[in-house]
């Protein structure tokens, strides 16, 4: 399972039980505006619609503000999807409960309420070309027993530990980790080959599970939960006994 636009099985996951709610006056009205804005090609416009940060797929950083928007914006706009945003007609924007208004299968996603931009899920040539430049830095930094993997997942920072996680060319996903202090070139503490990824519910949530002999490692993704609930969970099991639970913070996109 190839680990990229991580937002795009997040807000798609579980459409077979969802139904799609018809779309009034108002918000038929929000999705003109998006239309036109494209036509017009008028980013400054359209730099006030987004949902801030954007997100883009790993390893490329999310974009953080208005003025970084105008800044990169040619990097994910390029004609293809320019065309698409500003040919499409209301009927092809559909409202999937919570998750917002998508057009077609969820190439770009807006709030239900506000109208802004939430979610671009697709990427230009310019993307595609800097994410493998990206990736190669990392695999040129990175120390030498971690430099072969398909993609970049997460890295996270909790109180005692640096962990990254990264999926693997056989589709398993692979934890290293190291105590806080040290960077990602030097030689990790622990490193475990044999993850498995699995969602809970329609919301995105997700666990990937990795097994060390009589212990169990467990990174959770925490897309819907409360408000002060961390981006990241690590819990740490021996003989199916918790023994550590820490929150965690993403360092990467």
């Amino acid at each position: 399972m190839k680990f990229s636009f991580l937002i795009v099985m997040l807000l798609t996951y579980g459409f077979g039980q969802a139904q799609d709610i018809e779309i009034n006056a108002s918000k038929k009205a929000k999705i003109n505006n998006i239309i036109s804005l494209f036509k017009q090609k008028n980013f400054d416009a359209i730099s006030a619609i987004i949902n801030y940060p954007l997100k883009r797929e790993n390893p490329i950083p999310a974009i953080k503000n208005p003025k970084e928007f105008k800044q990169r914006s040619h990097e994910i706009f390029d004609q293809t999807l320019l065309n698409l945003i500003a040919g499409s007609k209301t009927e092809q924007w559909t409202e999937v409960g919570w998750r917002g208004i998508m057009l077609d299968n969820g190439t770009v996603w807006i709030d239900s309420d506000e109208g802004k931009i939430t979610a671009i899920n697709y990427q230009s040539p310019f993307e595609k070309k800097l994410k493998q430049t990206l990736i190669q830095q990392q695999k040129d930094y990175v120390h030498s027993s971690l430099k072969q993997f398909k993609n970049p997942v997460y890295t996270i920072r909790t109180e005692k530990y640096l962990i990254r996680v990264d999926e693997l060319v056989n589709g398993k996903y692979r934890y290293a980790s190291w105590k806080i202090g040290n960077k990602e070139n030097a030689q990790p503490d622990i490193i475990l080959n044999n993850g498995k990824l699995e969602f809970g519910g329609s919301g995105g949530n997700h666990v990937i599970t990795f097994t060390n002999r009589n212990y169990t490692y467990k990174i959770y993704r925490n897309i819907i939960a409360e408000k002060n609930a961390p981006d990241i969970t690590l819990d740490v099991e021996k003989d199916n006994q918790k023994i550590l639970s820490q929150r965690g913070a993403l360092i990467a996109n």
